[in-house]
């Protein structure tokens, strides 16, 4: 559950960032931002962060426009308010996957395909990181998801590095909790856009969520020890290990 005092959560990113090296002098980040109340919350926490920072880097938000008739403009005028800039990623990821594919199990390609065009704008825009808004009820439902249905105990890291493409993905909100993300959103009045996905809501890691919340009904300290069982795991390494 979120404290009330409304400043802890930017502690626990400090400490993420600095425990990871996620952000360092010089670095131009590419922020991944969908409508969404985590992707809010992360562009609104990064530019509080920066104001904290003994170094400066800079900061642009990304949306990637995946062809539905949605209108991201209350985002823009966001992004503008707190002084970061923001481009849209124009594609027809949408007609692609249920149009042209008419894919039964659509998130995998479509999540393969958002990567790629964001991706593919962060390096145009000369950014070297960039910054995801998955938080520590991403990690423990991606953690539950592999269990349940491939046998395997992994997540995902804090920090990743793309061969490929020389990027890092970094995840400043892995040890904030879902709920106060949702919290913080609501309280800042950050703007949202519905998700017009045909599957959004109905998906295996919905299915996980709902899994996690009912575990966490009757152990209300899951969470926590979830986190810590992560840093104390391979699973989140330190830098260099």
């Amino acid at each position: 559950m979120a404290r009330s005092d409304g400043k802890w959560f930017l502690t626990r990113v400090k400490q993420t960032i600095y425990r990871y090296r996620m952000i360092e002098a010089g670095d131009s980040i590419a922020v991944a931002v969908s409508g969404g109340e985590d992707s809010g919350a992360l562009l609104y926490i990064l530019h509080l962060f920066r104001h904290h920072a003994p170094f400066t880097f800079n900061l642009q938000a990304v949306f990637v426009d995946l062809g539905w008739p949605i209108e991201p403009a209350p985002l823009a005028c966001y992004a503008e308010q707190l002084g970061i800039p923001f481009t849209i990623e124009k594609t027809l990821i949408a007609r692609i996957v249920f149009e042209r594919r008419q894919e039964k199990n659509p998130c995998a390609l479509c999540s393969k395909m958002r990567h790629g065009a964001l991706h593919q704008a962060a390096l145009r825009l000369g950014a070297n990181k960039v910054a995801l808004g998955h938080h520590l009820d991403d990690a423990i439902e991606t953690f539950l998801l592999n269990l349940v249905y491939t046998g395997q105990l992994k997540t995902f890291k804090p920090q990743t590095y793309l061969d490929r493409s020389g990027l890092d993905l970094i995840r400043p909100l892995i040890q904030i909790p879902g709920q106060t993300l949702s919290s913080l959103a609501r309280r800042e009045k950050i703007p949202l856009i519905k998700n017009p996905c045909p599957v959004s809501g109905k998906t295996k890691r919905q299915e996980m969520a709902g899994l996690l919340d009912e575990l966490s009904s009757r152990y209300p300290d899951l969470r926590q020890k979830f986190r810590s069982a992560f840093l104390d795991s391979p699973f989140w390494p330190l830098p260099g290990k």
